[in-house]
């Protein structure tokens, strides 16, 4: 017996070792204590204040880039079975609501080649596509219903990993990234930054979507767009666009004329890095994919000494002339330092958004609401504790020592739980806190009464507290289970806070098994152990 008794006084010892480095880790000083405790307690939005964003994602630029993906592989699949064609071109969905009309017209097939295209698109292309004559030589290509809702929920969840991969790649691992509202349709995301008061820096990463894009140059550089409209008579090709470069030195914009369809996109990269090049200048070095990197290699072998355009967002960043086969690098230069090399690379390595983002809302939260809520919530946590310490006191009188112990060992594993598990603490979780503090009295309660009742039928005062320990355990854990249960629907279904009160609450729940039954328990072996013989017990 003792022991079983000694194991378990050093479990719990190491325990409470274990969740004390959690907390503070090993200070040296008492400035080290208190930074070692701001670091491990990562408090949310609604107490530490912050920046709150609200996106909405561009849902037409996904579906204008899966066009033109099928309309490039739709030429290499024509190309080799030998089928001429006019021209292809998709239409240009301007809104989120008409994402969804994308469709891609095919014109000049021959006649006596129809058969053999049909084939080609409906084998290749026909799972998501339905292909439509229109006439004899034309056709028509528009994305299933079912396919067109499962791009659209694809590239919110893409976008929503994209962003939280490039905040926690800032080290922000406490922000937290969800939907906002239940609508696909509206593809809206919520974004929260807490401790961040001045999110220039993760806005511009954030409102760069890194849609990085290598386009055949077809002409240019011009001054103006219209310069560039003019060298091809006013009229501009279906399968062109123009696009400008930045101003560099304080000089004008250049317009180049570009293919509307990309050699090579962020998709297709590998990773990114930033490193420095000649002259000691900060640039970022990008990998394409193995399967990127043949069909780039093939591109710029058939067009040597032609012009490349590294797009950027929609801007030209530079167009240097292709002077052999390139394979699977590439590097874009004109970073102004480090830190923009950096957030480059940061963008591309995260995945490049698959559409564009648009600011709907922006808010700053200030610490002083933070401030008070967290005075508020030790106020009336503090003032319940010590009232619930009074009368287990009063009512089971040195049984309620032991009460307040496990209740004080609850705390300080659950606070460890939250730092072990780099969990967020909200104004809902000091609540969860504060409903784990009654689950505990209450576990208490029922054994202490159940011992009261054992003591009352006769039962010698070892016999009864086994008895009570023994019975009131599968009463502890129904009621523990249910509410568990509870909380997994909760944390399923709820937005953020209410995911943090469950998540507390759970800890405490579970925390509180083992305080309320092992802990207490040992307690009560240990005090019983230390007389010589036990008649009564203070409860």
């Amino acid at each position: 017996m003792k022991r079983n008794l000694k194991f378990r006084v050093l479990a719990i010892a190491a325990v409470i070792l274990i969740c004390i480095y959690g907390i503070v880790g090993v200070p040296k000083s008492k400035e080290e204590l208190i930074e070692n405790w701001k670091k491990n307690i990562r408090l949310g939005l609604d107490l530490r204040g912050g920046s709150y964003l609200v996106l909405q994602v561009q849902l037409q630029d996904a579906f204008k880039a899966e066009a033109d993906s099928v309309i490039q592989r739709l030429k290499d699949q024509l190309r080799n079975a030998g089928i001429e064609y006019v021209d292809m071109v998709r239409n240009d969905p301007q809104s989120i609501k008409e994402a969804d009309s994308i469709q891609l017209d095919i014109r000049g097939i021959p006649p006596t080649k129809a058969a053999n295209f049909r084939t080609i698109a409906t084998e290749d292309f026909g799972a998501v596509w339905i292909l439509t004559s229109v006439n004899q030589t034309d056709y028509r290509m528009t994305m299933k219903p079912s396919e067109a809702l499962k791009l659209k929920q694809d590239t919110l969840t893409q976008s929503m990993h994209t962003i939280e991969k490039k905040i926690n790649g800032l080290g922000l691992a406490e922000s937290s990234v969800q939907q906002r509202g239940r609508s696909d349709a509206e593809a809206e995301i919520l974004v929260q930054l807490p401790g961040v008061d001045d999110p220039a820096r993760i806005k511009q990463i954030l409102k760069t979507a890194a849609m990085l894009e290598l386009f055949e140059v077809k002409g240019g550089p011009f001054s103006s767009r219209e310069e560039a409209m003019a060298s091809k008579n006013g009229i501009l090709p279906l399968d062109s666009q123009i696009l400008k470069s930045a101003a560099r030195g304080g000089g004008q914009p250049e317009y180049w004329i570009l293919a509307r369809t990309p050699v090579i996109t962020g998709r297709d990269l590998r990773d990114a890095r930033p490193q420095q090049g000649e002259m000691g200048r900060w640039e970022t070095m990008f990998v394409l994919t193995q399967d990127a990197a043949k069909r780039f290699e093939r591109f710029t072998e058939a067009h040597v000494r032609d012009r490349l355009a590294i797009v950027l967002d929609k801007m030209v960043l530079s167009a240097p002339v292709i002077e052999n086969k390139i394979s699977d690098t590439g590097r874009i230069t004109g970073a102004a330092s480090h830190e923009d090399a950096s957030d480059l690379a940061l963008n591309l390595r995260a995945g490049s958004l698959p559409a564009g983002v648009e600011y709907l809302e922006e808010r700053t939260v200030g610490p002083s609401l933070g401030n008070d809520s967290i005075k508020a919530g030790m106020v009336s946590g503090i003032a319940g504790i010590i009232a619930v310490v009074i009368v287990m006191l009063v009512y089971y009188r040195g049984s309620g020592i032991n009460a307040t112990l496990a209740l004080v060992l609850n705390a300080v594993i659950l606070v460890a739980a939250l730092s072990y598990f780099e969990a967020v603490l909200t104004l809902p979780g000091i609540a969860g806190v504060i409903l784990t503090i009654g689950m505990a009295v209450d576990s208490n309660v029922l054994i202490f009464e159940r011992i009261r009742e054992e003591l009352r039928a006769g039962k010698a005062v070892v016999a009864a507290v086994d008895t009570g320990f023994s019975k009131a355990f599968l009463t502890i854990i129904d009621t523990h289970v249910t509410t568990v249960v509870s909380c997994a629907f909760l944390f399923l279904f709820g937005t953020g806070p209410v995911k943090g009160f469950a998540v507390t609450l759970v800890i405490g729940l579970i925390a509180n098994v083992f305080t309320a039954v092992f802990v207490s328990k040992t307690i009560f072996d240990w005090e019983l152990g230390r007389q010589k013989q036990v008649v009564t017990i203070s409860i």
